[in-house]
């Protein structure tokens, strides 16, 4: 039998094509499982060593040693303690494998069978490795495929002999694609699915849109052109911002080709995407501009705290900075990385005349003086009773004031913002303990929301995220984790 055992491994190791180890690796798995179906307890774990110089085999069955707490499958385990009865100078440790040697089981056709068909399976896997290990190895942004199926999940698409993932989530809406259609898409990740490894691939993300273009735009693979940022809703509309570091290139007509061959090209690849080509620029206001076009920007003001940008706007130019559905004013967003308010110029001047309004009525009331006081500070700039309070004074006294009125205003100032510390913590006694407990709830964002009036959880989950930013100033991001930590409470009760 020893010698059956060497010939049949060598005869299919040449067969295959594979490493002999491949083969004695399957052929111990096999013998395995015809011993666990023979004693008729497949849980049990069972170890077989094949000789690879004589062809013998010995048969054992194991149980891997844990600590008392951790048993939990006798067929597989055995305690610390049960082993150092059995065997008093064991040297086994928990961790290790305590084996009893089994009787050979025949390497009959079942056996044989079985052992032909890992041997096979292993060799696919190998196989797939290796073509997924050499399409790594070219490290290609862009692949071009060919659609072998489409699924409900998403596309098939066959690179040479690997077949890679189009999800659904990563095609572009409304595209229709059938068996044998050519497709380019962008390389995404490798994604784990059990012993098996799945190429993935995307069409909609911003790289794809920003690879095209470096593929058609010469200049931009030489480095005299830069893509800084891109914005895409796939299918429809994307933004890309271009920066030039050669003074004599303009990037936009560069981008665009002459009569638009280059945009087109890359339009037409992205199932007509429509592609905006704006400038990069280092200054806020200048790329919000230019990210808005082709909306013409009346003013620009800029809310450092709140990461937001307030852009004016004629009346005749409000539809077109919105665009249609928002699209304009949300891929500029996501371009600039900016909240981006938009408004009409008399918007803007009743917001203005509201906020002036509103600075006036607290000076008023916490500086204690009349109304044209009020509106000297507020016309110079004043716009919170720190600044009243901690201003330089010579900047007061150039205002108009004497120097008797200045040490007043500052004096009067500083009380108030105690005074209103003061009433702000007390305040926050009030506020329920459901609420301060809550995961990304600091204690800047509970005063800025007891002052706003909200006092628990539910008003706090109420909230759209639009005014959790505009009451807090936090990220979007924030903002949206923060409302759904306070809205979870609702769905375990829906359940």
């Amino acid at each position: 039998m020893s010698r059956e055992m060497l010939q049949l491994a060598e005869a299919l190791a040449s067969e295959k094509n594979v490493d002999p180890d491949v083969v004695f690796d399957a052929l111990e798995f096999a013998l395995g499982t015809a011993a666990k179906k023979k004693s008729e307890r497949e849980h049990m774990d069972v170890r077989v060593e094949i000789d690879r110089e004589t062809g013998e085999y010995a048969t054992y069955r194991r149980w891997l040693i844990v600590a008392d707490e951790d048993y939990t499958y006798p067929d597989t385990e055995k305690t610390i303690e049960e082993i150092q009865e059995e065997i008093p100078d064991t040297l086994l440790q928990i961790g290790e494998y305590y084996e009893e040697k089994l009787p050979n089981e025949a390497f009959g056709r079942q056996a044989a069978q079985t052992a032909k068909q890992i041997i096979l399976q292993r060799i696919r896997d190998a196989e797939r490795e290796k073509i997924l290990n050499e399409f790594l190895q070219r490290k290609d942004d862009i692949v071009l495929g060919t659609v072998k199926r489409v699924e409900r999940h998403g596309i098939i698409v066959e690179i040479g002999k690997l077949d890679a993932l189009i999800p659904r989530d990563q095609m572009i809406p409304r595209e229709n694609y059938r068996n044998g259609d050519r497709i380019r898409a962008l390389f995404l990740r490798v994604d784990e699915q059990g012993a098996r490894k799945q190429v993935i691939l995307s069409r909609t993300s911003r790289e794809f849109l920003v690879k095209l273009f470096e593929q058609e735009v010469p200049e931009i693979a030489d480095g005299l052109l830069e893509i800084k940022e891109a914005a895409r809703d796939p299918g429809q509309r994307a933004k890309i911002a271009v920066k030039s570091n050669d003074q004599r290139i303009d990037p936009q007509g560069t981008c665009i080709g002459v009569r638009g061959s280059r945009i087109n090209a890359v339009s037409n690849e992205i199932s007509g995407e429509r592609i905006d080509v704006v400038l990069w620029s280092t200054e806020t206001a200048q790329f919000v501009i230019n990210a808005l076009s082709p909306a013409e920007v009346t003013r620009i003001l800029i809310d450092e705290d709140k990461h937001a940008v307030d852009v004016v706007v004629a009346e005749d130019q409000l539809a077109l900075a919105i665009g249609r559905g928002g699209q304009n004013v949300r891929l500029a967003a996501d371009l600039t990385n900016w909240q981006l308010n938009i408004m009409t110029v008399q918007e803007a001047e009743e917001r203005h005349a509201a906020e002036d309004a509103a600075i006036r009525s607290l000076f008023v009331e916490h500086l204690n003086v009349d109304e044209e006081t009020a509106n000297v500070l507020v016309q110079e700039g004043f716009a919170s009773l720190e600044e009243v309070a901690y201003v330089p004074a010579d900047e007061l006294v150039e205002i108009g004031f004497d120097e008797a009125t200045v040490e007043t205003l500052r004096n009067r100032a500083r009380d108030a913002i105690l005074t209103l510390a003061i009433a702000s913590e007390e305040k926050l006694d009030e506020v329920a303990d459901d609420l301060k407990s809550l995961e990304g709830v600091d204690q800047d964002m509970l005063r800025d929301l007891v002052q706003a009036g909200i006092n628990d959880r539910d008003g706090l989950a109420e909230l759209a995220i639009d005014e959790l930013i505009e009451i807090t100033g936090v990220s979007k991001e924030e903002a949206e984790k923060v409302i759904m930590a306070a809205r979870a409470h609702w769905f375990e009760e829906d359940k």
